[in-house]
């Protein structure tokens, strides 16, 4: 018998390493010392020694910070309310289009989501300044006769924030209209609703997952902003974000700085724990609540008097309204929700191209139009060694971090859908968790640990602190891709003695490779163009290309932040041109 299990216990072994599972391990030990201990110390810091929680108190009790705090929340409110306003209209267009021209209006919401947060930024301070496109426009037309003060308030900075993460709306609730069968709007239609009521009644129920998904993933990426506010805001618009960064150069201020970058994740997490309640954690990588709706699971006592008040206010209120929805003509919505869209596009779009235009200006300074036309701030640009060293340093940076999310990423991916583990959604929570937790506090928790290590100034320090955001990013596009794939290739494969190894290299990641290769392309921008953890990593031995974009931006206001806008608008228009030919090659003819 003790023989018996001697022989059993290698062979269950081999089974177990049999289950892919075990690839988790790779990522799971990176987040460990890239990302769960940082924050862990971080959080010990702003209650080590004498101070004790006497720091968070001071965040609370002055005036600056707690003011600071919820002026934060209201900016964050009113950007997710701005994108919801103009973000349904545009994804429900995009939806209704077919061919060629959806096509066109997707990539006029997804391009300019790839570009560099501190170039839009720097976009819109030319579109709205003093000598900008809208003041010379206004003034032709004479309604007004002096320049209008569009900069350096609350309207800029919720203008460009909304900007910035209008395409995160988009694409959210884009997905939610993917997935309603078309006959159930057919079936309405031919019953006899209108356009309104077909739209009140059958996609606004079905799509508000969407859109509550979007509300809250605008929201808690506005909570962390800092650039935008600190260039086009004014002394009354400063953001909770912007004292973290604004001390950080200090180091007198000890664990205090460390209490307010735990107050900032605090308050993230908490609204992400609130959203869960409803939605679940997978409205966060744009999953599926599996099961029943949270208020279906449990009716309890007042479920039938809760039903007899809404059957009652359907019939005295619900009714009657849409009664009078499908009176409306139809144009009259379609022209309101196009015009939504319209103005939607054209603040995702007119910054880049007016940045485009002044990339080619003659002039000494940000000028619109530009007095003359020429190359010469490409020339600069390009026979400057220090700019040059700067896009030297972020491509190799990008091109490490975006190795390093995609081996883990594609590992972790591998592992969570081809595997049995239990709570896989838990697990996906955790790894896609740092969308979620604001840049400056995850570059604050790794500054302490880059010092401890060495690694401060180094690429491979900085490619593998990007790479912490990047993992997601993989984790997301593979895993969609991967689920996509018939798993009876595989099993075909494995069972006519074809390794796991070989099973993957020969079935598995050509089926995948499309993914991989948009993945890696993210990846690498999302690295690219951080500039929050390379204000905190980068030291003074090494610039990368948003680092000296940030000073030329705050110091100089010359074109070449322009020339860079437009260089990147290149990349990512052929790396979407190559990852939709690679995606294309693989679909059957």
């Amino acid at each position: 018998m003790r023989a018996a299990a001697t022989v059993e216990a290698p062979r269950r072994a081999r089974i177990d390493l049999r289950d892919p599972a075990w690839l988790l391990a790779p990522v799971l030990a990176f987040f460990a010392f890239f990302y769960v201990v940082p924050l862990a110390d971080l959080l010990h810091l702003s209650v080590a020694g004498d101070a004790g929680l006497s720091y968070y108190a001071r965040v609370f009790e002055v005036p600056l910070y707690r003011e600071s705090l919820v002026r934060t929340f209201g900016i964050a409110a009113a950007v997710a309310a701005l994108c919801a306003l103009f973000g349904y209209p545009t994804a429900l267009l995009i939806h209704r289009a077919r061919g060629t021209w959806k096509l066109v209006l997707t990539a006029a919401v997804v391009l300019p989501y790839f570009i560099s947060v501190l170039i839009r930024t720097y976009s819109w301070m030319v579109l709205l300044g003093r000598n900008g496109p809208i003041n010379k426009l206004l003034l032709s037309l004479g309604v007004v006769d002096a320049p209008l003060p569009l900069i350096f308030n609350r309207a800029s900075v919720l203008i460009s924030i909304g900007a910035v993460l209008l395409p995160l709306m988009v694409l959210t609730v884009g997905g939610s209209l993917a997935r309603i069968d078309p006959l159930v709007q057919r079936a309405a239609t031919a019953s006899g609703a209108g356009p309104l009521a077909v739209f009140w009644r059958v996609l606004f129920p079905k799509t508000l997952p969407g859109l509550l998904a979007g509300l809250l993933l605008v929201f808690i990426s506005a909570l962390g902003f800092f650039i935008t506010p600190s260039l086009l805001g004014g002394p009354a618009d400063q953001m909770f974000a912007m004292h973290i960064t604004q001390q950080a150069d200090f180091l007198a201020s000890g664990g205090f700085l460390q209490s307010l970058a735990a107050v900032l994740l605090a308050v993230t997490l908490l609204v992400v724990a609130v959203a869960a309640r409803f939605l679940g954690l997978e409205f966060i990588w744009g999953g599926q609540r599996a099961g029943r709706p949270l208020r279906d699971a449990a009716p309890g006592r007042l479920a039938p008097w809760r039903r007899a008040v809404l059957g009652r206010a359907a019939d005295f209120v619900g009714w009657p309204l849409l009664r009078a929805l499908g009176a409306v003509p139809a144009w009259l919505g379609a022209l309101v929700s196009g015009a939504l869209a319209a103005v939607a596009f054209l603040a995702l779009l007119l910054p880049i191209a007016i940045a485009a235009l002044i990339s080619f200006s003659d002039s000494a300074y940000m000028r619109f139009p530009p007095p003359a036309y020429s190359l010469r701030w490409y020339e600069k640009f390009l026979a400057d060694p220090a700019w040059m060293a700067s896009l030297g340093t972020s491509v190799a940076v990008g091109l490490l971090a975006a190795a390093l999310s995609v081996v883990l990423g594609t590992a972790a991916a591998f592992g969570l859908v081809r595997s049995s583990l239990r709570g896989k959604s838990a697990w996906m929570t955790f790894l896609v968790s740092p969308l979620i937790v604001p840049g400056v506090v995850l570059g604050l928790s790794l500054y302490s640990l880059f010092l401890r290590a060495d690694l401060a100034g180094s690429i491979f320090g900085l490619a593998a602190a990007h790479a912490v955001g990047g993992i997601p990013l993989v984790l997301v596009i593979v895993a969609a891709s991967l689920q996509a794939v018939d798993t009876r290739q595989e099993q075909a494969a494995a069972v006519h003695g074809a390794s796991p190894l070989r099973v993957f290299r020969f079935v598995t990641l050509p089926a995948i490779r499309p993914g991989v290769l948009a993945a890696s392309f993210f990846a690498f921008l999302h690295s690219f163009d951080d500039l929050v953890l390379s204000m905190f990593l980068s030291g003074a031995r090494m610039t990368t290309l948003p680092l000296r974009l940030w000073g030329n931006v705050n110091y100089k206001l010359d074109p070449v932040p322009a020339v860079v806008a437009t260089f990147e608008v290149g990349l990512i228009v052929a790396g979407l041109f190559l990852a939709r030919s690679a995606w294309a090659a693989r679909q059957p003819h």
